[in-house]
């Protein structure tokens, strides 16, 4: 199953892996002949190498801060996002109430607020999470508030001859119908914490992916900039596929087809 599976996904693809391949060859040509600097590109082969030789603190230490920030604050937003979107929902005066500040909160740049974060919760892991958590919560609540507007009359009608209540028409239609929009609320957080946690340890850390890649651009040390920047982005990647994953094995459960 698990060679079928691989072998279906390399089909798919096919054309993108192509591609990278393509780009990563060109990439690297270039840097040999001179036509990239290395302190401004390195080539792949140079990233690969520092990302080896510095695995030990980017593993050990780096890695383990920034995905313990995105965890944390992505359970935070998945909870917060799903009970406003939830509540929103069921009570329209708490809509008319919250969503326009959801949306003033989405307009206020991160860099000035990063400070206030700071100010708050010192340079701890807390400050972080704060950053992360308003970068990441909103996706949740418009995809959860979005797709429980999504209405199947013929279904609720058929529900409500039965006798069936609006909890149960809540259970039985409107959370099913809700679940394609809902994950894709899910994956766009996921990878908008990999973003919030870099801005947040960019800003004020003493440990993480982001503060490694800001204290090696700031000594001009490319390679291992752009190895912690591989490695952020691998990060945000794999944990995409999760939540993919786990979407799929849902939508497979209840028979959508997606």
């Amino acid at each position: 199953m698990i060679t079928r599976l691989f072998r279906k996904n390399l089909q798919n693809y096919a054309p993108f892996l192509v591609l990278l391949l393509f780009i990563l060859g060109l990439w690297e040509m270039l840097a040999r002949i001179g036509v990239l600097p290395p302190f401004i590109l390195p080539g792949p082969l140079s990233i690969g190498t520092a990302l080896v030789e510095n695995s030990k603190i980017l593993f050990g230490l780096h890695l383990p801060a920034t995905l313990q920030e995105v965890l944390l604050g992505y359970a935070l937003s998945v909870t917060c996002g799903t009970l406003l979107g939830l509540g929103m929902h069921a009570w329209r005066p708490l809509e008319k109430a919250l969503y326009p500040f959801i949306i003033i909160s989405q307009t206020i740049p991160l860099i000035a607020l990063s400070p206030v974060f700071i100010m708050w919760f010192g340079y701890t892991l807390w400050s972080k999470v704060a950053v992360v958590f308003l970068t990441a919560f909103f996706p949740v609540v418009v995809g959860a508030y979005d797709g429980l507007q999504q209405k199947n009359h013929a279904y609720e009608d058929l529900l409500r001859t039965m006798g069936a209540s609006t909890r149960q028409i809540l259970l039985k239609t409107r959370i099913p119908l809700a679940l394609p929009s809902y994950f894709s609320g899910l994956k766009l957080s996921m990878v908008y914490c990999v973003i919030g946690a870099t801005i947040g340890e960019w800003l004020g850390g003493s440990k993480g992916l982001g503060y490694f890649s800001r204290r090696m651009a700031g000594n001009l040390q490319s390679k291992e900039m752009f190895a912690a920047v591989v490695l952020l982005s691998a990060m945000g990647v794999g944990l995409f596929l999760i939540i993919a994953m786990i979407e799929k094995i849902i939508f497979k459960k209840r028979g959508f087809h997606k």
